[in-house]
């Protein structure tokens, strides 16, 4: 008698929790086998983030962070307070805005939890990062602002690219430091190349793939860039 194969199980798992007044998608990943886990853009509400860790029955062993912004940084100090647990990242250009997250957030009225972070270990370009048994590369793609990261893993097709890249737009480059230049290029040559079947979660917002915004992002759609 022929045994059926039992379904593979997926070797991620992962729960988008927008956080803050921003809607900021933070995201929890996990490693299935392992169930170490990690959060990417903790910007706030991290009682919520501990619960779904919780209610995933998985452990956070690291906080990773895209860029330095209030609504994707404000919660890492007290995240990595409450669990003992390192912040990786982003890139060391972005310093200026962590060092700045309480200013920020008191520009906008935020109260609570928003505080200042100094990462453990600041990431560079073509540098790896891992949950459990699964690893992810990192790109630098400054231009939404000077230090931002952008994870990825070919196999799984995926990346977290905060701010970069959004379904039907790009990040702003009206802040201090930001190039809109610097920003498309980082879009064509770090993003683009990890190919049109890439799934990617943003900062805010819907999740699209790299082919379906090269075929109808009004920013970076390969015919709106060749008009140019």
């Amino acid at each position: 008698m022929n045994e059926i194969a039992e379904p593979r199980q997926k070797p991620l798992g992962a729960a988008i929790l927008p956080v803050t007044p921003f809607q900021q998608n933070c995201s929890l990943i996990w490693c299935t086998k392992t169930k170490d886990a990690v959060v990417i853009d903790p910007g706030g509400e991290i009682d919520k983030l501990v619960a779904a860790a919780d209610q995933n029955g998985v452990t956070i062993k690291q906080i990773w962070l895209t860029h330095g912004h209030l609504d994707h940084a404000g919660g890492a100090a007290a995240l990595k307070r409450k669990l003992d647990v390192p912040i990786i990242g982003p890139h060391q250009d972005d310093l200026f805005w962590l060092d700045g997250i309480p200013e920020h957030a008191a520009q906008y009225g935020w109260v609570g939890e928003a505080e200042a972070c100094r990462p453990d270990s600041w990431l560079n370009d073509g540098d790896e990062v891992t949950v459990g048994e699964i690893t992810f590369g990192v790109a630098h793609c400054p231009g939404h602002t000077p230090g931002h990261v952008v994870f990825h893993n070919a196999d799984l097709k995926l990346a977290f690219v905060g701010d970069v890249l959004f379904q039907g737009s790009v990040g702003r480059t009206d802040f201090p430091k930001g190039d809109q230049r610097q920003l498309v290029e980082s879009i064509t040559g770090k993003l683009w190349p990890l190919g049109d079947e890439m799934a990617f979660v943003p900062g805010h917002g819907p999740m699209s793939t790299f082919g379906h915004e090269r075929r109808t992002n009004p920013f970076v759609a390969d015919r709106v860039l060749a008009a140019e």
